[in-house]
């Protein structure tokens, strides 16, 4: 089978909720990224194929297909087409899938994948909340859903809460996560292993979301979000913004550029679970990915998945035995901000900066997606 090559990644710092991007467009944010990726790859943006941006909010200024318009923005050639992705948290994700089962089906040579969200101006779930104020219904209310899974809560918060229930994870257990996630980015900030891969944008050149001020006794006076719950926002992932791109090339590409790959694509997979528990996916979705690969848990060096809430990762590292030092080593969504379709391609930016950095050759990436679904990635660093 054809290689596919990560040629460059690079993502913007991420934006707290009304912090230093939430008053840029998103179609220029994402446009920002794209244009440094590619030239960061050293490629001709003519050369590239297709353009293809994972975004979950797809409204107002994220609508009509951000992936045209944040590359058009960008002042980038109108030839290059664009499509945009919503497999919800995953988005930008199955953006790099996509991208790099193109090239690696012959079909491509040269694609961009990424993503973007700014939450501060299309707050979450906008789509699903303008559609019943219309009357348009919601996604949970046909009758073919509710004659299989009745008319119960479907949400991320419910399926947070009741992962901290069937695995038994108490609330001093998540903020210690929590705080470890914080701790984590800030010595990686103050170390520069975010140096690589962010791009500043205006004047805001690093990641808003980590709390040196925090501490656990803070954390404890929280309000859980629902009565007699365990989940705080202490440990839910930040409200943010940001934007993050990724060059995908093939090897006939890479010689004929010239280019140097960061890493080699090693193995893709997406799974479904239970869609009320929702946030399960990342538990099979790993397992099938190493399994494919040929991998123990063990044989992987750094793994990325997703904080959407501290007791999706605790479950999935209880499940899976993986080592906790090995999983998030630079902070999470906790502390770095979940901006919801640029997530995807933003962990992958770190995973394989922070491999070459480290001298690491295998990393694998997960996140749970609404609905209850996982993509994981293998990416071996070169």
């Amino acid at each position: 089978m054809a290689e596919a090559y990560i040629v460059s990644a690079v993502r913007t710092p991420v934006g707290r909720r009304k912090g230093g991007l939430s008053h840029v467009h998103p179609a220029d944010l994402a446009g920002y990224a794209l244009e440094t990726a590619v030239k960061r790859a050293g490629v001709d943006a003519g050369d590239i194929e297709d353009v293809i941006l994972g975004c979950v909010d797809q409204l107002g200024a994220q609508s009509t297909n951000i992936a045209r318009t944040a590359w058009l923005s960008a002042g980038l050639p109108e030839h290059v087409p664009g499509t945009t992705v919503d497999r919800q948290c995953g988005s930008s994700q199955q953006a790099l899938h996509f991208a790099a089962q193109g090239v690696m089906s012959g079909t491509q040579d040269l694609v961009v994948a990424g993503g973007v969200e700014v939450m501060s101006l299309v707050p979450i779930s906008s789509p699903a909340v303008v559609g019943e104020q219309q009357g348009f219904g919601t996604p949970y209310n046909s009758p073919g859903w509710t004659a299989r899974y009745g008319t119960q809560e479907v949400s991320q918060f419910r399926g947070a809460e009741l992962i901290a229930e069937r695995w038994g994870i108490t609330r001093e257990a998540m903020e210690e996560f929590a705080l470890t996630s914080h701790r984590r980015a800030l010595d990686a900030q103050r170390a520069g292993a975010f140096d690589q891969e962010i791009v500043p944008f205006g004047s805001l050149d690093a990641d808003e979301g980590p709390r040196a001020d925090t501490s656990l006794e803070k954390m404890a006076g929280l309000k859980t979000l629902t009565e007699g719950g365990r989940i705080t926002a202490a440990v839910s992932s930040q409200i943010s913004d940001g934007a993050a791109a990724l060059v995908v090339a093939s090897e006939a590409a890479v010689s004929r550029h010239g280019l140097s790959p960061l890493a080699r694509i090693h193995t893709m997979t997406v799974t479904g679970a239970d869609p009320v528990l929702m946030l399960t996916a990342p538990i099979p979705a790993t397992r099938q990915a190493l399994k494919r690969a040929g991998l123990s848990a063990d044989g992987i060096d750094q793994y990325e998945i997703n904080e959407a809430f501290a007791p999706v990762v605790l479950a999935w590292l209880r499940e899976l035995g993986i080592d906790p030092a090995r999983a998030n080593p630079l902070g999470g969504a906790i502390a770095l901000g979940h901006p919801l379709g640029a997530t995807g391609a933003r962990l992958m930016t770190t995973l394989v900066h922070n491999l070459r950095r480290m001298g690491g050759r295998y990393g694998l990436q997960t996140m749970c997606e609404g609905g209850g679904m996982a993509n994981a990635t293998i990416v071996e660093a070169l």
